[in-house]
């Protein structure tokens, strides 16, 4: 929403005149308050081969690939700042295609310490992808929100998208939404 605001911002200000003001003037004058908003985008992996029940780091299926264009196009307008994965197959093929399309790096988060000081710093007033777990994404979204309001992903749901959005006041709210 942030880059929105600014794109909005640029097309008024090259097809309107404001008196004597100049363009940074202006800007100066109306910064965004959404500067101060941390959104974290969580998703799970992409489907995984699950022929090896003993491989602990499948590969994606077929229609795990599918998926992760999927949400390539679903994300087209969303202007990451930070790509997170876990550091398994599954997790980064499904955020590597992302990240490229937004010619961003993965970074790796660590699965034993979920939202650690350094990643909250790294994080602050950004928009994050992290590309995680059917039992991570809802664990680290009750974690940031401070309440347990989501319970674990059952392993046939791949599809859920978790909108975690830290106000200016520090107020948290959520909104998971699940595309098949």
């Amino acid at each position: 929403m942030k880059r929105y605001f600014w794109i909005l911002s640029l097309i008024i200000l090259t097809s309107c005149r404001f008196g004597d003001k100049e363009p940074e003037e202006i800007m100066e004058d109306a910064r965004d308050p959404s500067e101060e908003i941390t959104t974290y985008y969580f998703i799970r992996h992409a489907e995984k081969d699950t022929t090896d029940s003993k491989n602990k780091d499948p590969e994606l299926t077929e229609a795990g690939l599918k998926r992760t264009q999927d949400w390539v196009k679903t994300f087209q307008d969303i202007d990451f700042d930070l790509i997170y994965s876990s550091d398994y197959k599954r997790t980064v093929n499904t955020a590597k295609p992302i990240a490229e399309s937004k010619s961003k790096e993965v970074q790796f988060f660590n699965t034993e310490k979920l939202n650690d000081k350094d990643f909250q710093e790294n994080t602050k007033n950004k928009t994050v992808l992290v590309v995680g777990h059917s039992d991570l994404n809802p664990e680290w979204v009750n974690y940031i929100l401070g309440t347990k309001q989501y319970e674990d992903l059952d392993e046939s749901v791949y599809g859920s998208l978790f909108i975690v959005t830290i106000h200016p006041d520090n107020s948290r709210t959520s909104q998971v939404l699940y595309f098949n």
